[in-house]
């Protein structure tokens, strides 16, 4: 059995979990994600400025150095996508604390990924989701491919102890652990499905233990919280876990909500190395915090990589304040629409043209048992031109004295600044088109990746659950979140919403309920595309797709949620009619004393 422990899930993840799970026994490898579209073009700027940067730089100083002599006598291996857009520096860095340190493990480099020396090759390729030419090159911050496994499984045959890439897909660390480890072969379909879904609930970290879960009360004290753990077997079967003596809950409740994360069709899960279909896929509550995964099935890769290139559009601004009172939401409009207004004068007086996106938006309601209310106002624009951004900024904010009563902010480093939009451009490439690179302590290691033909990806059988009758007379109304669990997440500017039910009889009920039209509905003040709705009866849950709803995600955003973090909590508050007897079987569920069941 191999255990894979999964230390990091963004860069900026905290330092302790390497320490957490190097006390886990039998612990075999390490796996770091650091990686995002945004974050690669933050790391391109970087390296702009300063060529040996353009890396997860905490990822050396604070996951690796501290713990270097422990890794080495646990002969535990680590797999980091850290390299970002300069994996050499990486490398180069770590091998300087190795040397300081006094050991002798040895550092594998994987590259290739970066295309942004062939742009030229790529103008014209279109925008995989919208059809939008690729923009000029001289707009273009960073252009990489996401690589598979194979390059990884390369560096660690070759007797790397650390491997450092550069864009990978989350998964394939963990799938590389897999293959190499157990044997498995580049067209064991079933087990390299099985693989990357143990690196897709790996690869957020605790939010397969309890972390942004529905029942988040039930994970006790967060900030004791475990790390997931991954034991999977040769074939393919695994059980998630957590530390001993840490915080944090492991479910099929809280596991699922992470297999659903951040995809979109589960039945066609495209990844370089295979296309998994997780719509079957069980999980089992089999001891305490120790979950059964199984069923994952898979199917040949497409042949084709997905390439993501952050592209510079414009100026972005914005200020979030407070106001309080009488009719506070009324106050913090008139407050923006002032600023606004004197903003758009300055611009007319310079010849300038009008902000591209204006975002105004409210939060918040009465408080003080009802007798006044507290609002946070966030107004942001967009523009070409930063120095129009800046004057939003300053007339905004020299707008103050003269706003209605009742406005308040935390102040700090002054006034916000305009800051770039990247916006991300998607396209497809042969995958022979992309040459990899893996290099042990500098020396080349043999490298010939699997061929495979370019194909499309065919989704398998769907299915849909039952059909309900809504003229039963024993109907009782109830909120979703009394119902299911959920979770939502971007894949740039689209969110999906995975929704799994309490109990399997609720299903049908929750799917008659959440028909695409009324998910338009509930998000029609965003949506600017379709929703699609997924079956998955191996966990008694469905995805909903929301296509073009975040305005243009990331940073290229002005929402106040620009990654669709909080859609599922906007579903969960929806009524659902269901029958009567089937709400008490899951009153429990939802006060602390569910141990997540089976699914």
């Amino acid at each position: 059995m191999l255990r894979i422990g999964g230390a990091a899930g963004f860069w900026g993840e905290a330092a302790h979990p390497t320490a957490q799970l190097l006390a886990v026994e039998g612990l075999d490898f390490l796996v770091y994600d650091y990686l995002a579209e945004i974050t690669m073009s933050i790391m391109a700027r970087a390296r702009l400025k300063d060529p040996d940067a353009g890396y997860a730089t905490d990822f050396v100083t604070g996951a690796m150095a501290p713990n270097l002599a422990r890794i080495a006598e646990r002969g535990v291996r680590v797999l980091s996508n850290a390299g970002g857009v300069n994996p050499a520096a990486c490398a180069a860095a770590l091998r300087e604390r190795i040397a300081a340190a006094g050991l002798a493990l040895r550092v594998a480099v994987v590259e290739g990924d970066d295309l942004l020396p062939r742009a030229g090759e790529f103008a014209d390729r279109t925008e995989m989701f919208t059809g939008a030419p690729m923009p000029p090159r001289d707009r273009i911050a960073s252009m990489n491919a996401y690589l598979g496994a194979a390059p990884i499984v390369a560096a660690l045959d070759a007797g790397a102890d650390i491997v450092v890439t550069g864009r990978c897909a989350d998964s394939a660390l963990a799938l590389a652990a897999c293959i190499h480890a157990h044997g498995w072969a580049w067209d064991d379909f079933d087990r390299l499905a099985a693989g990357s879904l143990a690196g897709h609930l790996l690869e957020c970290g605790p939010q397969s233990t309890g972390g942004n879960f529905t029942d988040w009360e039930q994970a006790g004290d967060i900030a004791r919280i475990g790390y997931p753990v991954a034991e999977v077997t040769a074939d393919g079967t695994m059980v998630l876990t957590r530390p001993r003596g840490t915080a944090g809950l492991v479910t099929p409740a809280t596991v699922g909500e992470q297999m659903l994360y951040e995809i979109g069709d589960p039945r066609a899960y495209v990844l370089p190395d295979v296309v998994c279909d997780f719509s079957r896929v069980t999980m089992e509550q089999v001891a305490p915090d120790r979950v059964a995964v199984a069923g994952a099935r898979g199917r040949a890769p497409t042949g084709q990589l997905k390439v993501s290139v952050t592209r510079a559009d414009g100026f972005r601004g914005g200020m979030v304040v407070q106001f309080n009172g009488r009719a506070a939401r009324a106050r913090a409009r008139a407050f923006a629409d002032a600023g606004l207004e004197r903003a758009r004068e300055r611009l007319r007086a310079l010849g300038a043209g009008d902000f591209r996106e204006v975002s105004v938006e409210t939060f918040g309601g009465v408080c003080g048992a009802g007798m006044y209310e507290e609002i946070s106002l966030k107004a942001a624009v967009r523009h070409d031109d930063a120095r129009a951004v800046g004057i939003f900024l300053k007339e905004l904010t020299g707008a103050a004295l003269a706003a209605p009563p009742g406005l308040h902010f935390f102040t700090g480093a002054g006034r916000p600044r305009p800051s770039p939009v990247v916006r991300l451009f998607s396209f497809l490439v042969e995958a022979g088109r992309v040459h990899c690179r893996v290099s042990l302590e500098g020396k080349a290691v043999d490298f010939a990746p699997p061929e495979v033909p370019v194909r499309e990806p065919a989704a398998g059988p769907g299915t849909v659950p039952r059909p309900v009758d809504h003229a039963r007379a024993d109907l009782v109304e109830r909120p979703l979140e009394e119902l299911a669990w959920a979770r939502s997440g971007d894949k740039g500017d689209d969110v999906n919403i995975g929704v799994i039910a309490r109990d399997p009889a609720l299903l049908p009920w929750i799917w008659a309920a959440l028909t695409p039209e009324r998910v338009a509905g509930i998000f029609a003040r965003y949506l600017e595309g379709e929703v699609e709705r997924f079956h998955l009866p191996g966990t008694h849950s469905m995805n909903i797709v929301l296509r073009r709803v975040l305005g243009g995600g990331g940073v290229a955003s002005l929402r106040n949620d620009p990654q669709g973090k909080g859609f599922a909590q906007i579903l969960l508050a929806r009524p659902v009619r269901v029958p009567a007897e089937l709400v008490a079987g899951i009153d429990g569920n939802v006060d602390g004393d569910n141990d997540g069941g089976k699914a």
